[in-house]
């Protein structure tokens, strides 16, 4: 039997994809002491990757495809196929936002102030990279580091993702500039897409997790109306189907 090896992303986007797929019709089981999710598809094979080094195992075939943020795609320079984008993050449907933050009463007031200063981040390559963070070339270096504890005792700001800003501000943090949004991006490997059985399996499954994302917003009503009643029923409500009962 064909089977695919399918990347959840462990951390973060855990929780909010175990329950998209059970929208989109798959139950995975994930028990905290094993990497290798059950799932109810025997032509899927899970396993939990961190969202952070998931393109990379798509990129070298380890993985077929895979779910992570396109942010992190752009930070490991992997080669992968980006199949469809998916509107979900960890709180919400909204984007993530990788922020510049200092501490709120610091003497940095604006990016023009980073000069000499140390900035701390998780996505060294992305923020240098960045066409809108001019201001790295003023700052005196950009250091692995991902906690806002970092700052002040050992980096002047940070960059930082962030859906809300309320950690930011629980650790008395102002943004001072958005580096970039970034959204949940479903990605596959190049030599899996060129497989006529995994192509059509991977697709399926885009096509159905971006279904369940996009009835998150919609309800289904259902009327029982009196013949006579309907065409005026329709006219205000259009969108409705009819289903039809002899009674």
């Amino acid at each position: 039997m064909s089977v695919l090896r399918l990347g959840i992303p462990k951390g973060s986007l855990q929780d909010a994809t175990v329950q998209l797929f059970a929208k989109a019709g798959w139950r995975i089981s994930i028990n905290s002491r094993s990497y290798f999710p059950g799932v109810d598809d025997p032509e899927i094979n899970c396993m939990l990757v961190r969202a952070q080094e998931m393109a990379r195992y798509i990129e070298t075939g380890a993985l077929d495809a895979g779910i992570t943020g396109r942010d992190w795609v752009q930070e490991t320079g992997a080669s992968v196929a980006e199949v469809s984008e998916l509107l979900y993050s960890k709180q919400s449907l909204a984007p993530v936002r990788w922020v510049l933050a200092v501490p709120e009463d610091g003497p940095i007031g604006s990016v023009k102030d980073l000069e000499g200063k140390v900035i701390a981040t998780e996505v060294v390559n992305l923020t240098k990279k960045i066409s809108r963070a001019a201001w790295c070339e003023r700052s005196s270096g950009i250091f692995l580091g991902r906690d806002e504890v970092k700052v002040p005792q050992l980096a002047d700001a940070i960059v930082e993702v962030t859906e809300t800003g309320s950690s930011l501000r629980a650790n008395r943090l102002r943004i001072v500039d958005t580096v970039l949004e970034s959204r949940t991006v479903f990605i596959a490997n190049h030599e899996a897409l060129a497989n006529s059985w995994k192509n059509e399996k991977i697709s399926n499954l885009a096509l159905l997790l971006s279904g369940a994302i996009a009835a998150y917003t919609k309800v289904g009503i259902m009327l029982n109306v009196r013949k006579a009643q309907l065409e005026a029923v329709l006219s205000v409500l259009p969108a409705l189907k009819i289903r039809r009962y002899p009674h």
